[in-house]
């Protein structure tokens, strides 16, 4: 019996290894005052859509994606940018999300980027 508990503890410690969450940054980011709902919003949107990359989960690949990107007169971004990529997929799946990002009208385009932590 006390095999049995060990062998299901050990399991579950281990699934619980392996999930990952996406790590809003501790610094501001400017560009999150203009997504609605602010830098919260926005990075728990990112979490909902992040898939963490196999090859990177596999590798035990961790770290901070940076994207750059325009976001235009009307809120829409384009003009995207790996600037950093950690490997494994993780740059691309960064990109993938930030793609899907809508922002306020802001009258004017701003350049600028975002990081996207993968965390296992």
């Amino acid at each position: 019996m006390m095999k049995k508990l060990f062998i299901i503890f050990a399991f579950a410690l281990f699934c619980s290894a392996s999930a990952f969450s996406q790590v809003a940054p501790s610094e501001v980011i400017p560009c999150a005052e203009n997504y609605p709902g602010g830098q919260d919003a926005m990075y728990k949107f990112i979490n909902s859509k992040l898939i963490y990359p196999p090859v990177a989960k596999r590798h035990r690949i961790q770290g901070k994606c940076i994207i750059s990107f325009v976001i235009n007169e009307d809120g829409t971004v384009s003009g995207f940018n790996v600037v950093q990529n950690k490997g494994g997929g993780t740059g691309e799946e960064a990109l993938r999300v930030v793609t899907m990002l809508k922002f306020k009208p802001i009258g004017y385009k701003l350049r600028t980027s975002i990081p996207v932590i993968f965390k296992l």
